[in-house]
This record gives structure tokens, C-alpha cells and sequence, in this order.
């Protein structure tokens, strides 16, 4: 693959502006300067640095994001920062199919919810994850306002109507270790589905956060705003069909 092309699949601009960047030695591949637009390289694996920017080749993106409080999930934010701009340039030009360029977060979350976010390009690594017949299991930490009782536990596993479906909706799983504290494992994914579910049965949702997707947790040492690479082992286990009363 010509080096110009490796340049421009991963989001370093126009092939013009990758040739360039090229003739003019901001690129090296092995600590070395590549002057050559059409140098002819494997990447896979390829390891390279553009402007003093080490760079890995990645034909498709996957990413987690640690979304921090503050921040919109969308392109065009209203009123919050959007979460894009937490990722470096490349990541947001990279080119895809389709008027929409870069990594798309998967779902969303509201701007005052905190935690685990995936981002791709992968069309059907997106459809896989976001959509609701696959049942995805998501789990969350949630500080509610009044104390969490059996019932309101029994009532979230058993199933509570929404104001838009009259067909119940329920807790994967549910249990409260402190009387603010509840974890919630949901496999739907319906518009404010945990504050709605919280309402229903009498409370109210004080704080949120996705601590997992999947079997995939959010990682303790990855702070709030940072993202990474998922590795090919987890997205791999990202893609495996939800186990039957997996929780």
C-alpha cells in the first residue's frame, strides 16, 4: 500500500495533503524519513510518526472513551463541549462512507452521564452494538435521590411502562450495595431509559455512569476524557452473540 494512501485511510488529511507531509520529511516509518509518496509498504502492524506523532495503522477503528460530565454525544453540540473534540484530528477526518467522516460514538449518552463510550467506523460493528435486538447488556452505577427499597428493585426486574410503549420494560439485572446506590444491567437502550425506569417506580436518578458493555469494563486507570484502542481479544469478544442469561 503506497505510503500516501496509508496516510489518508487514517485520517491524516486529502492524499494531496498526505503526499505532502510526506515530500517535506514529516514522516518517518522506523525512525527514518520517507520521502517517497508512493513507497510501497505493508501496513499491517505498521508503526509510523507524522509531524512527531507516532501513529499505529488500524484498518477499522474501535476505541473506548471514558465520557466525562459536561459533554454531548453529537457532531454539533447545543450547549456542552462534544465529545469529538476529546479525540486527536485524525481519529475525527478519517475517512468513511458516506457524508460523515471519522469515528461515531455508539449510542449516546446524556451530557450529564459519565462512563464507558464506544467509537467506530465499522457500519456493522455499530449495528451489532446499537441495535436493540441484539440486547447488548450495558451495565450502570446509579446514585439515586431516595433510599432504594426491595420493592422498587422487584418493580425495575419485573418490568415498568414508559410513557411512550405500554409494553413493559425491565432490569436485566438489579441490586443496591447502600441505600443510594443501585446497579442496573439493561439490554434495551430507549431514550433516558435508566432516569425514566427510576421515575417509574417513585425515584430519581441523582447521578449516572456506564461502568460496562458487554463483558467489556470500563478500565479503573482511564480517566475521565481519555480513550483507547480496544484490543482485537476485545472486540472480538464484543462481537460474540450475547450468551443466554448472561447478566
Amino acid at each position: 500500500m503506497h505510503l500516501q494512501d496509508i496516510l489518508y485511510s487514517q485520517g491524516f488529511g486529502t492524499r494531496r495533503v498526505c503526499a505532502g507531509l510526506i515530500q517535506q520529511g514529516h514522516v518517518s516509518v522506523a525512525g527514518k524519513a520517507v520521502d517517497d509518496p508512493f513507497a510501497d509498504l505493508d501496513p499491517e502492524g505498521l508503526l509510523f510518526t507524522v509531524q512527531g506523532t507516532e501513529w499505529a495503522y488500524h484498518e477499522k477503528a474501535y476505541l473506548m472513551l471514558h465520557k466525562p460530565a459536561g459533554t454531548e454525544c453529537s457532531q454539533k453540540p447545543s450547549t456542552y463541549p462534544s465529545i469529538y473534540t476529546l479525540l486527536p484530528s485524525p481519529l475525527r477526518l478519517r475517512p468513511n462512507k458516506g457524508a460523515v467522516q471519522g469515528v461515531q460514538a455508539i449510542g449516546r449518552l446524556d451530557q450529564d452521564t459519565t462512563g464507558l463510550l464506544l467509537l467506530t467506523d465499522d457500519g456493522q460493528f455499530i449495528h451489532k452494538m446499537g441495535s436493540p435486538k441484539h440486547h447488548v447488556p450495558k451495565g450502570y452505577e446509579v446514585t439515586a435521590k431516595h433510599p432504594v427499597d426491595a420493592l422498587q428493585i422487584d418493580k425495575l426486574l419485573a418490568g415498568v411502562v414508559l410513557d411512550d410503549d405500554p409494553k413493559p420494560v425491565r432490569a436485566a439485572a438489579c441490586e443496591s450495595d447502600s441505600p443510594l446506590h443501585l446497579r442496573l444491567t439493561l439490554t434495551e437502550g430507549k431514550y433516558h431509559q435508566v432516569k425514566r425506569m427510576l421515575a417509574a417506580v417513585g425515584n430519581r436518578v441523582e447521578g449516572l455512569h456506564r461502568s460496562r458493555i458487554g463483558d467489556l469494563a470500563l478500565p479503573g486507570d482511564l480517566a475521565a476524557g481519555q480513550w483507547r484502542w480496544l484490543t482485537a481479544e476485545q472486540v472480538a469478544a464484543l462481537r460474540a452473540p450475547a450468551k443466554p442469561g448472561k447478566r
